[in-house]
């Protein structure tokens, strides 16, 4: 349980280490004033701290000194636990009778909550493939399902990978970035990660890293 002003209730808090660019955390309010809090790191992180669960995740809290505020005054009611290895995929996302759909499919990483939007955009493309082949129409559910999806979600993991190795951290916090860029890449995260007149969902990784490199020069 919280209680802290500066923690907007309305939002999810996502927390970056200072020192470690690669670690963050997620702060997800729920609407009887509990809140849950997590960390998300490589395995190589954990080896300096306790072994104890709780006192480990206290532990990376208290060296990220903005989320240490928010959570000073906080009430731990849960013990914390831990899940390895999460991001998954499949050899084929279709088959005899059967078509996989959202995290079922693909589990990227949670850190921009794409797994709602898998879900959603790969079960109105399967569902349309299906009623079209129910009416008796000859269908290719790889060319028709199976690879636009995987277009959408392959944009997202260049956008997840630019997470994790800083191309993307560089952008976000960049202070000069301009509204229209700002708009682009924010249409990704909301889910519009199919939509290719988007120069950031045509090419993602040529475009992120271009744009990775003129924010560390400075914009020049």
């Amino acid at each position: 349980r919280i209680e802290s002003p500066p923690f907007d209730r309305q939002k999810i808090l996502v927390s970056i280490h200072p020192q470690h660019s690669d670690v963050w955390f997620w702060s997800i309010p729920f609407s009887e004033g509990r809140c849950s809090v997590g960390v998300v790191a490589s395995a190589e992180r954990f080896k300096d701290k306790p072994a104890d669960l709780d006192a480990c995740l206290r532990a990376f809290i208290d060296e990220t000194p903005q989320l240490a505020n928010v959570l000073k005054n906080a009430v731990w009611d849960t013990p914390a636990r831990t899940i390895g290895g999460y991001s998954a995929n499949v050899k084929t996302l279709h088959g005899n009778g059967f078509a996989l759909l959202g995290n079922a499919a693909e589990f990227l990483d949670p850190v921009f909550s794409s797994g709602v939007t898998i879900a959603m955009r790969s079960a109105s493309m399967a569902a349309g493939v299906l009623n079209r082949q129910l009416q008796g129409e000859s269908v290719d559910w790889e060319t028709e399902f199976a690879i636009p999806l995987k277009r959408g979600v392959d944009t997202f993991r260049a956008y997840v990978e630019g997470w994790y190795n800083g191309t993307f951290q560089s952008v976000i916090f960049y202070p000069e970035s301009t509204p229209d860029i700002r708009r682009m890449i924010s249409a990704i995260l909301a889910g519009y990660a199919w939509d290719e007149r988007n120069p950031f969902v045509s090419e993602p990784k040529r475009r992120l890293r271009m744009l990775s490199e003129i924010c560390a020069d400075g914009g020049s």
